[in-house]
């Protein structure tokens, strides 16, 4: 039997890949929490890894925020990922680990990246400064990683994900992202009995959402693969306007509420999709239609909130 170490097993994605290694006969999952393990202590994390020996290391702990809090805190948003990222990379070189995969995001590519997103577009053109600190911290993580392949030969690749959604999920009013926040908003406004909501901007830019499952199935699938490359995209390869996306949340939702747009708020981006090509090549495929995919993802904000679970 296998042993793999989930760091960050308590987020969204480190949840969804605990559960779906547990599914899996040939796995023995190895978690630690904050209290037991402080991923930014260096010697702690070697220890750690030389202790428990796993065959394989999968890195979803990371500091995460929205907009707000990446301007306001870049000094520790760029410290701590890297801190967490060396400390798991060089730790689990010392303790003989084979296999890593290191979890990225689509933020590392630049601000004007080509649509769809390739691979290729990375460190092409200037990041999108609200968030170049993560963003840096966490192409540093990639570069680590694929340093580590050339130089030690040692099976380290990244997989960079898109916009992640599902049980879990951040429903702060103002950090979280656009899915929980919707998601949170409309039910609100649904059991307020509001006449209508207002969402910011034209509505019109489009972004790519992958419910989190999936993703957790697309990193066995690639921990599974003999030669995987160095970094690859994690998306479905499709989007949807904000304002189609806010339709069908409160479709779901049952909110019949009317919508409108304020134009007079900034739009961001008009445009974030990720190039599947690589990632259909080496057979993997997103299962979940974003209708199933944010019908689940209601439902499990729905249980976390009676069961005073919910992130906010």
């Amino acid at each position: 039997m296998k042993k793999i170490y989930i760091a960050g097993h308590r987020g969204m994605v480190g949840a969804a890949l605990v559960r779906a290694a547990q599914l899996r006969q040939d796995l023995e999952v190895v978690v630690a929490s904050r209290e037991e393990l402080n991923l930014l202590d260096q010697s702690a994390v070697a220890a750690f890894l030389m202790h428990h020996q796993p065959d394989t290391v999968i890195i979803a702990a990371a500091k995460v925020g929205g907009i707000h809090a990446n301007n306001t805190y870049p000094a520790e948003f760029l410290y701590e990922n890297l801190m967490i990222a060396t400390n798991l990379i060089e730790g689990s070189r010392q303790a003989g680990v084979k296999r890593l995969l290191n979890l990225g995001s689509s933020c590392i590519y630049p601000k004007h990246a080509p649509q769809p997103m390739p691979e290729s577009c990375l460190l092409t053109s200037p990041l999108e400064p609200t968030n170049e600190a993560y963003a840096v911290a966490k192409i540093a993580a990639l570069k680590l990683c694929q340093a580590y392949r050339n130089q030690y030969g040692l099976l380290y690749h990244s997989a960079m994900p898109t916009n992640l959604y599902g049980p879990g999920d951040n429903y702060h009013a103002e950090n979280s992202h656009v899915v929980p926040a919707l998601i949170r908003r409309v039910h609100e406004a649904k059991i307020q009995q509001l006449e209508s909501i207002t969402i910011w901007g034209t509505g019109t830019p489009r972004r790519e959402f992958l419910y989190v499952n999936d993703l957790a199935e697309a990193c066995f699938h690639l921990v599974g693969h003999e030669n995987p490359p160095d970094w690859v995209n994690v998306g479905t390869g499709k989007d949807i306007s904000i304002l189609e996306l806010t339709h069908l949340i409160a479709e779901i939702i049952g909110f019949s509420g009317q919508i409108f747009n304020d134009p007079s708020k900034p739009d961001g981006t008009p445009r974030k999709l990720l190039d599947m090509t690589l990632g259909h090549s080496l057979g993997w495929q997103a299962k979940t239609s974003l209708r199933e995919g944010l019908t689940q993802a209601y439902q499990a904000y729905l249980l976390e909130s009676q069961q005073g679970k919910v992130r906010i």
